[in-house]
């Protein structure tokens, strides 16, 4: 029988540098860790501009540094720097984007598709 102590020996941090540090590319994710089989923490490097695109579900952009956009369909931009989070309406169209270089954290569903429905 394994008690909830032994389950914790197989975890260690994850380092968000170091992640990043690997990132292969703009607009590749990465999964960070998976939290209850419900929800994928993602990374992902911003660099130029993501396709307009829209998604069935809420999506939760926090910005982890640099300084990026998310346009909106319709609606003013909404500027994010490191820090800020912000989450786009499920069904709402929008696409990211930034002039130099920022990663961000997206908190979603592990099936979500990058480029929404």
């Amino acid at each position: 029988m394994t008690t909830h102590h032994e389950d914790l020996r197989h975890l260690a941090p994850v380092s968000v540098p170091d992640a990043i540090a690997a990132l292969p590319g703009p607009f590749q994710q990465h999964t960070l860790a998976r939290v209850n089989d419900t929800t994928a923490v993602r990374l992902a490097r911003l660099e130029g501009s993501f396709p307009w695109h829209h998604h069935d579900e809420d999506e939760m952009f926090l910005c982890w540094d640099g300084t990026f956009r998310i346009e909106l369909e319709g609606r003013e931009p909404v500027v994010l720097k490191a820090g800020e989070l912000f989450v786009v309406p499920k069904g709402v169209r929008h696409r990211p984007v930034a002039e130099e270089s920022a990663h961000i954290l997206l908190v979603e569903h592990p099936g979500t598709k990058q480029y929404g429905s």
